[in-house]
């Protein structure tokens, strides 16, 4: 594709209105009698003074312009978050003898929806001028910005300029961040449960020893410390953590099954892929702030949109997992659940906490249920499916009359025939869920806690 031209020159309504005039009255001249031969010579006459006019005027405004120097600073984050409103800003700096007043505009990727451009604005000589706005990523990825577009006024008003300015970018939108700093201010101060997570925080549990504390009645007798309650002279016990070290693993659908989005009927405000997404951060978060190994691999799609993330610790995991699974998308083919888990049985031979996100259907059984006993063979596994929120709003909508009652009785009929298809699928396991895409990063992480509190690893 051929680039867009960095300077663009366009007539004004002024000069089109003036070049417009001429030809009416010349019209109007000849109509009324006037001769071809006297008409014509001064038209043209008038014609050629007019375009010389505008000359002198565009090459004077564009040598002031140039003598000018104007340059674009623009203030960028070092990546987005889909659905997280950015503040971005743009500084006009006029390092000139002149003022100038624009018209700017952003040369944002589709992927943004924008507000507070385009802007005018006016820059004093020998100074700059700043102008902020706001965009939000819809969809994650590699995302560009191109350059910014300045349009400003020839000195007599007969041309607009169109002035290309700065450099092009290359940023990347992320799965939504801020919900991880939320939880972790939250979590600093134990407010999870505005977020719907509990807290199982419990003194002296687990299996893993973790400090040296004074008795508190209530404490276990069989945690005292004999030697350090000797050497303290007062009672003291053992406290214990959850059993760090352990690996969770994430398998992410792909496929078609994920490709549900409820957006467009403004019921939800990401798809179903992106908040699968968004789950998987915020656990591989809560999972890694915990000790344990956090990994991940993605079925149900092409070789391009194939990942596989080994097993680690450490902070800096998330970073690298994000850059991993940042672009992903669902494609349209079929997931195979059994290959994925013969692939991920081949890779992991240490116990771990398998979680499986994908949106079950009734026919996926035959194929869902084999590769789940293969995992549980060695594996803790958690079907974690995304419930379509359109069924259960219309099982709880009011009832006017006939036709409500027969509409909620049908989504109710269909709601528990889901339910008791997931049941069989994943054999009555009460570890497992089915929940609506806006419930489910909350959900996982309490049953992240239920496994490290009873041990099951």
């Amino acid at each position: 594709m051929k680039p867009a031209a960095r300077r663009v020159v366009l007539p004004t309504r002024a000069s089109i209105a003036v070049l417009a005039l001429l030809g009416v009255v010349a019209s109007l001249v000849l109509s009324l009698g006037a001769p071809l031969a006297i008409v014509a010579p001064a038209g043209v006459g008038l014609l050629l003074a007019l375009l010389a006019v505008a000359a002198a005027d565009l090459l004077f405004s564009l040598r002031l312009w140039t003598r000018g120097g104007l340059r674009v600073e623009r203030r960028l984050p070092a990546a987005f978050a889909i659905g997280a409103t950015t503040e971005l800003e743009i500084a006009i700096v006029n390092p000139g003898p002149r003022a100038w007043r624009l018209q700017v505009f952003d040369e944002l990727d589709p992927v943004f929806d924008f507000e507070g451009l385009p802007r005018r604005l006016t820059v004093a000589a020998q100074s700059r001028a700043s102008l902020r706005f706001h965009v939000t990523a819809r969809q994650r990825g590699v995302v560009r910005l191109g350059l910014t577009q300045l349009l400003w006024r020839s000195r007599a008003g007969l041309f607009d300029v169109r002035e290309r300015l700065g450099e092009e970018r290359s940023l990347r939108v992320y799965p939504n961040f801020a919900a991880l700093a939320r939880y972790a201010w939250l979590s600093g101060d134990r407010r999870l449960a505005q977020i719907g997570i509990k807290n199982y925080v419990q003194r002296g549990q687990g299996t893993d020893f973790r400090q040296l504390a004074e008795y508190r009645r209530g404490d276990p007798l069989r945690h005292l410390d004999a030697k350090a309650s000797l050497r303290l002279r007062r009672p003291v016990v053992r406290e214990y953590q959850d059993e760090r070290d352990q690996c969770v693993m994430f398998m992410l659908d792909c496929g078609r099954r994920m490709r549900a989005d409820e957006q467009s009927a403004g019921i939800g405000e990401n798809s179903h892929f992106d908040d699968a997404l968004d789950a998987l951060m915020l656990l591989a978060y809560v999972a890694l702030t915990e000790g344990d190994e956090v990994g991940a691999m993605t079925f149900g799609c092409d070789q391009a949109g194939r990942r596989d993330f080994a097993p680690r610790k450490g902070m800096a995991t998330l970073n690298a997992l994000m850059n991993k699974m940042h672009d992903l998308q669902p494609g349209g083919h079929h997931s195979d659940y059994l290959a994925a888990a013969e692939a991920l049985s081949r890779r992991l031979r240490r116990r771990s906490l398998v979680i499986i996100l994908t949106n079950f259907r009734d026919e996926d059984s035959p194929e869902l249920q084999p590769a789940l006993r293969l995992l549980r063979r060695r594996h803790l596994v958690l079907l974690a499916s995304l419930r379509e929120t359109a069924l259960g709003r219309i099982a709880a909508q009011p009832i006017a009359a006939a036709d409500d009652a027969v509409t909620v009785a049908s989504a109710h009929l269909l709601s528990q025939a889901r339910h008791d298809a997931f049941a069989r699928v994943v054999d009555y396991d009460k570890l497992s869920i089915d929940v609506e895409p806006r419930a489910l990063a909350a959900t996982l992480v309490n049953r992240y806690h239920q496994v490290k509190r009873a041990g099951l690893l």
